[in-house]
């Protein structure tokens, strides 16, 4: 069994907590009231309390830290080295229409570098943690990406352009991305959680996954989750700008370039 270091004990107890309520919510997910943020773009009121939730519990913890928070923004704070990246509900989509398979994601940023990660997954009890130099566990369970080194016996996970997301030559480009992968592959597949399909990579279940467009909360605890479990990540270009490019390539190590060089070949 992991033994939690004090910031991931703070992490995963936050994340329980905001949990709990997220479960009921989601059982009323047909009463919950919904705004729109932009097309295809929702939020509702669990995703802000959700988020209060965390906020509190986290700064009650550690109370000189700031936050990027997707629902808040960015507030810092005293020590201006150590902020937590929050989204309260990754795979919102699915949240709303009663589709489980969403988390809550906690990361901690130190001085640029993100040190520490939670991907938490309420409805089927599954809690995805790591910390620099300490591995990645998925409840207490050691976690390693998988083995696979051959793209042909390797299912790829992506995120999938939507109305109000990307522009009509986004979504030809990413068409392209999609037919250069599938040529090359076992499968693609899209579950609507950027946090999730990290976290899987870190887990074994996916060999590899890229996106464009994401928010720094969508990735950054992921990106420590594939680190940890021994896996490479990068943004598009191949450099370590994720959280600045909004894009993401995460993979075995085997994998990482041939799948880069997949998506990177489409776009010529």
């Amino acid at each position: 069994m992991a033994r939690h270091s004090a910031i991931i004990t703070v992490m995963i107890n936050a994340a329980r907590k905001a949990g709990q309520r997220l479960k009921r919510d989601y059982g009323e997910v047909d009463n919950l009231q919904v705004s729109r943020k932009g097309p295809a773009d929702f939020v509702s009121a669990a995703d802000i309390r959700t988020e209060k939730i965390l906020r509190e519990e986290l700064s009650h913890a550690r109370p000189d830290y700031g936050f990027l928070m997707e629902e808040g923004g960015e507030e810092p704070g005293e020590d201006p080295d150590r902020r937590w990246i929050i989204d309260p509900i990754d795979g919102t989509t699915n949240f709303l229409h009663g589709i489980a398979h969403f988390a809550i994601c906690i990361a901690l940023e130190e001085l640029g570098e993100i040190t520490a990660g939670i991907i938490f997954d309420p409805i089927n009890e599954q809690m995805f943690t790591a910390e620099k130099g300490q591995g990645a566990y998925l409840n207490d369970r050691r976690m390693r990406v998988s083995s696979r080194t051959n793209p042909q016996d390797s299912i790829f996970a992506t995120g999938i352009p939507f109305k109000g997301r990307g522009t009509e030559d986004d979504h030809t480009a990413f068409l392209a991305e999609m037919q250069s992968v599938m040529a090359e592959s076992a499968g693609i597949r899209r579950f609507g959680s950027a946090a999730l399909d990290l976290a899987y990579v870190a887990a074994g279940r996916f060999d590899g996954f890229w996106e464009r467009g994401l928010h720094p909360w969508d990735m950054a605890a992921g990106i420590i989750l594939v680190r940890e479990a021994g896996g490479l990540v990068s943004d598009l270009t191949g450099r370590d700008k994720m959280l600045e490019a909004g894009s993401i390539i995460a993979a075995t190590p085997e994998l990482h370039q041939p799948l880069r060089e997949l998506v990177r070949k489409a776009g010529k």
